[in-house]
């Protein structure tokens, strides 16, 4: 998808202040509507538009900030860091999925009020025990994940 696009897409829904972060999926906009009835209403237009289910995971700009702040992982240069955005309950359910993983050396994930964080090393992402359990179809509306620099870049743009 063209984030051009989606853009588009957010503001025939009457959203306000819109843009893109790079191609990252990432939207930031204003509304006066509550999450509760933003989710329906973009979830509803963006499938339409691009003729696939979209799920959404809304963030308030506190709330990403609060994310960043808590992250409780160094940076490292050998290390990609992930935040999972989730459902309810997920976190935990990643967080139990996570230790029964065989893990790489420094390979770590941390669960923090409901936001699980992890580091595993450059180029074993997807190879991980850990990234094949996250390639799971039943995670595909419960989760999303950004890599801490995307969320940091989101950061700027408030």
């Amino acid at each position: 998808m063209k984030m051009a696009e989606v853009c588009e897409v957010f503001e025939k829904a009457e959203m306000h202040n819109v843009s893109s972060v790079l191609a990252t999926g990432n939207i930031l906009f204003s509304s006066d509507k509550s999450e509760a009835e933003l989710k329906p209403i973009l979830e509803k237009e963006l499938s339409s538009h691009f003729s696939y289910e979209a799920f959404l995971f809304l963030k308030t700009e506190n709330e990403i900030k609060e994310i960043l702040k808590k992250n409780p992982l160094e940076a490292a240069n050998n290390f990609h860091h992930y935040v999972f955005i989730s459902t309810e309950n997920t976190a935990s359910l990643l967080n139990e999925k996570f230790k029964t993983c065989q893990k790489s050396e420094g390979e770590k994930g941390i669960l923090i009020d409901d936001i699980f964080y992890w580091q595993v090393e450059k180029g074993n992402t997807l190879d991980s025990d850990f990234g094949k359990i996250l390639g799971n179809k039943s995670f595909k509306e419960k989760l999303t994940s950004r890599n801490v620099n995307t969320l940091e870049k989101i950061a700027l743009k408030f």
